[in-house]
């Protein structure tokens, strides 16, 4: 059984400041769950080469959506973006990255304290 849509739902989704997330394999980009968030391959490696160049990141931004999300933090841990009013949030643990996106309506730090939870839960179980 697979684990992770019921983490996306009780971790984020429940928090009512997430709008859409996913996990997924860092080392293939495979997806493990998404919740109102189709991500396709392009984008995987998109987010695993944030990570890989973080000063990239944090000097250019990322790409999502058609919108251009400027860089608010990026180290090797985390990536956070934002774009208008919406944010862009990027957590990767030894063999899961976590993406989340919040939107006007929501608070920035409510979602990415919830992103870091679930990533501080995955590297606890080792994962």
């Amino acid at each position: 059984m697979n684990p992770f849509p019921k983490l996306l739902e009780e971790c984020l989704n429940d928090t009512k400041h997430v709008e859409c997330a996913a996990i997924f394999v860092a080392k293939t980009g495979d997806v493990k769950a998404a919740s109102n968030l189709t991500v396709c391959p392009e984008q995987t490696q998109m987010f695993l080469d944030a990570f890989k160049q973080v000063n990239l990141t944090r000097q250019t931004g990322l790409n999502f959506r058609n919108k251009h999300y400027t860089c608010v933090r990026a180290d090797r841990h985390s990536i956070y973006t934002k774009c208008e009013g919406h944010g862009l949030i990027l957590v990767r643990t030894a063999f899961y990255v976590i993406v989340a996106t919040y939107s006007q309506s929501m608070y920035p730090s409510i979602c990415v304290e919830a992103v870091e939870k679930l990533a501080e839960y995955l590297r606890e179980k080792g994962k």
